[in-house]
């Protein structure tokens, strides 16, 4: 652990009672006294309050920011309107994904939030392609998520549950500037909120001084995303999968398709955008395993309960608090629908599984 960075939160974190864990080589909190599930649970009920301050931040300045920034994804920047953000990934030129992230249209430049598994490689990607690429040291990034978010985050930053999904603002705290986002990683109404490390531990425990407000631990993190149906880079998606495959399609707009306005000129185009036309073999979709049991990442997936060869594997998978039961993501035939019966090997048993559709529970982002 002494080899790991840490976040401007690491004190807290101890004195909190965090369990630490390594995460892309950085000391995390992995869970905290009130444990995973109850962290899950209340989150769902209230507001959960996470450091994902290991992520990367990045600016993109200039007038040319999106024009540049477009190229190198199949997602609409061009048209992003100021004070708004959107879903996009970096794709190679074989159609696969580098990287999931968020780009911000903050006025005179674009504010990019990465994968921190990927972040030194995604600047440099970055850097190679567009000029005056800037990595952000000096601020950290807390999330605040669930429906006592709103109410919490506005008592100490008023104007804040104006906001709706998907905006992005600037306001003060304390003469503290936050760049603040509505959006987050639980399918819950949130926020994210970049706040400059000095302050960062100040501005977290006015949070958490909030009765509705406790801290939450990567564990959690996990298994709200997985409820939600949300991807996780380097499990349910990365390099041998494209945004097609991954059920990603809704985030590439008409203008960068076959006919649009601005269509291709991203890596793997011409892959990606015959997948649209064309469909693709294999696709993500989501598991509910009979029982209580998980199936968990790695398990093989088979259309048969004995006999037969694979036919696909679970890229994340566990028990969802909120939905009492487990639940998984796979990549399987795409000509396999909702409500089909497959079969999970477990231990050397096949055990059943219904594909089902996603979200696993419902979201309740404020639109």
């Amino acid at each position: 652990m002494s080899d790991l960075e840490k976040t401007p939160l690491y004190d807290l974190h101890l004195e909190l009672g965090a369990k630490m864990v390594p995460f892309a080589g950085y000391a995390m909190p992995v869970q905290y006294p009130m444990g995973v599930m109850g962290e899950h649970l209340h989150t769902r009920a209230q507001a959960g309050l996470f450091d994902v301050s290991h992520m990367g931040q990045v600016i993109v300045p200039g007038a040319g920011a999106a024009e540049a920034l477009e190229a190198l994804v199949p997602v609409s920047l061009v048209a992003l309107a100021e004070g708004r953000q959107r879903y996009a990934m970096f794709t190679d030129a074989q159609g696969g994904i580098l990287d999931d992230l968020m780009v911000a249209n903050r006025g005179d430049h674009l504010f990019v939030v990465v994968n921190a598994a990927c972040k030194q490689a995604d600047l440099a990607h970055m850097c190679a392609h567009i000029e005056g690429v800037q990595e952000i040291t000096d601020r950290a990034l807390l999330a605040l998520q669930g429906p006592a978010a709103e109410g919490a985050l506005d008592a100490l930053v008023p104007g804040v549950a104006a906001m709706r999904f998907m905006d992005v603002a600037t306001f003060d705290w304390q003469g503290s500037e936050l760049w603040i986002s509505r959006s987050g990683y639980t399918g819950e109404d949130g926020y994210e909120i970049s706040v400059p490390a000095p302050e960062a531990e100040a501005f977290a425990r006015a949070l958490l001084a909030n009765e509705a407000v406790a801290p939450i631990g990567l564990g959690a993190r996990d298994s709200l995303r997985l409820e939600a149906g949300l991807c996780l880079y380097g499990h349910d998606i990365d390099t041998t999968t494209t945004p097609i495959e991954a059920n990603l399609a809704w985030a590439i707009q008409k203008a960068r398709r076959t006919g649009g306005a601005r269509a291709g000129g991203f890596p793997g185009a011409d892959t990606i955008l015959a997948q649209l036309e064309d469909g693709t073999a294999r696709k993500r979709v989501g598991l509910r395993p009979e029982g209580r049991a998980p199936m968990r990442e790695g398990v093989e997936i088979f259309a048969l309960s004995e006999g037969g060869t694979a036919i696909g594997k679970i890229t994340s998978g566990g028990f969802g608090p909120s939905i009492g039961g487990p639940l998984a993501m796979a990549y399987l035939p795409s000509d396999l629908t909702e409500g089909t019966t497959v079969y999970g090997e477990v231990r050397g048993k096949r055990l059943p599984a219904t594909i089902a559709p996603m979200p696993f529970q419902p979201t309740t982002y404020k639109r």
